[in-house]
């Protein structure tokens, strides 16, 4: 899979972290952590923060500094109104693309019985 994979997560992860964020605030590193914990073991930690980063200067996302136990305070993202939109129309995108993609893997399928 290595670079396939790759590409595919350039992009669509800007959507994975926006529904990551669903109900959940998050700073970096847990957001990193959640990602993990979904299987996406290859995601640098500097991908995530120049994303949200990103994310942050589309106005997707609302930050607040909270206070950290270890160092400077922690930069917290939630899920606003404008990244709720943008989230829903990347669910629209990705179904769009998902049922194409199947259908075309299972002509593929049939072609090759053939």
């Amino acid at each position: 899979m290595g670079k396939q994979i790759t590409e595919m997560l350039k992009g669509t992860l800007e959507g994975i972290v926006l529904a990551l964020l669903t109900g959940k605030p998050a700073y970096g590193y847990e957001i990193t952590t959640l990602l993990r914990d979904q299987g996406f073991t290859d995601i640098a930690e500097g991908t995530v923060y120049a994303l949200l980063v990103r994310i942050e200067q589309k106005g997707l996302v609302d930050v607040e500094k909270r206070p950290s136990e270890k160092g400077p305070p922690r930069k917290v993202y939630s899920l606003n109104t404008q990244g709720t939109q943008e989230l829903e129309e990347f669910w629209r995108t990705w179904s769009f693309l998902a049922e194409r993609i199947e259908q075309l893997h299972s002509t593929d399928r049939i072609e090759g019985e053939k």
